[in-house]
């Protein structure tokens, strides 16, 4: 893979030629870990707490996994897990605490938290993105998994770190302004980036019948307006649970439909990687599909 360094200073060059040239050899390019941005058009559609599963449940399985919020000032990943607010990432970012030591670990899962309301970040001139994309270039043979818990809409920002995904994976409502919004995103990494393929999560369905009728809206008009693919992994019914008990529902109730279903989508996306990569022995296939396989 080139140098993160070298990838960033493409977005200073005037040919674009040149930026998808650079995103296309490091898709083209298998690596130990796979990076992947959790994200969205739209906030608010459940973004963080499909990241936290997703990761946590990948570590229980002997995955090693880093999730890294990317909404650098407006941390929600800590106070999901009911961690105390902290200003580690602007430590890390202004050099006056190691990697490691701004890391929250739980076994296989690390979160690299980002900060709330602070006024230095707030005030500096740093580019987070390249920040992030050095991070994951630094560290990725670390990890078997990186995950970007990525800011929603078309900053610069939250466009530079889903090019620089291996994968993206939208996580839509049915609500209307999530499909459009999300489409959006989608259509300019397609023009600007070239990106052709997105993964698919649909949260807080009421119904199968909502749920395939996002999907279809989603797949269908990608297909036809931005001749790309969407790949699907399922979905999140909503629950008739207050809002604020979802988070502790979904991230430690594991007796339940919502936590098996979650375990499809999963498999799903790991059996994607498998067959796309089995000619490579990075990943313990074999301890993945006896721990998962009976959900399905």
């Amino acid at each position: 893979m080139e140098k993160a360094s070298e990838w960033l200073l493409s977005f200073n060059s005037q040919e674009s030629d040149h930026v998808n040239y650079l995103i296309n050899q490091r898709k083209n390019k298998f690596n130990k870990t796979i990076t992947a941005s959790i994200t969205g058009g739209k906030g608010g559609v459940g973004k963080t707490s499909i990241s936290l599963k997703l990761s946590k449940e990948l570590s229980k399985l002997g995955f090693k996994v880093l999730l890294i919020d990317c909404d650098s000032n407006l941390s929600n990943t800590a106070i999901k897990l009911g961690l105390p607010l902290n200003n580690t990432f602007y430590s890390l970012v202004s050099s006056h605490k190691s990697f490691d030591e701004c890391l929250y670990k739980e076994n296989n899962f690390h979160l690299l938290s980002a900060c709330n309301g602070n006024l230095d970040l707030f005030d500096s001139s740093l580019n987070l993105e390249e920040i992030i994309i050095d991070i994951i270039s630094t560290h990725e043979q670390t990890y078997d998994f990186i995950f970007l818990d990525c800011p929603a809409g078309l900053t610069k920002e939250a466009l530079t770190l889903n090019a620089y995904c291996d994968h993206r994976l939208f996580v839509v409502t049915p609500d209307r302004s999530s499909i459009t919004d999300s489409y959006s995103l989608m259509k300019v990494l397609k023009h600007k980036y070239g990106i052709n393929e997105n993964h698919l999560i649909v949260n807080m369905y009421q119904s199968h019948k909502q749920y395939e009728q996002v999907v279809k809206t989603m797949s269908e008009t990608v297909e036809s307006f931005l001749a790309g693919r969407t790949l699907i992994l399922g979905g999140v019914e909503k629950l008739d649970i207050m809002q604020s008990r979802f988070d502790q529902f979904l991230l430690e109730e594991e007796n339940n439909s919502t936590h098996k279903n979650f375990l499809k989508i999963i498999k799903k996306y790991t059996d994607e990687l498998f067959r796309n990569f089995n000619t490579q022995k990075s990943f313990e296939k074999s301890k993945f599909e006896h721990e998962v396989q009976p959900f399905c």
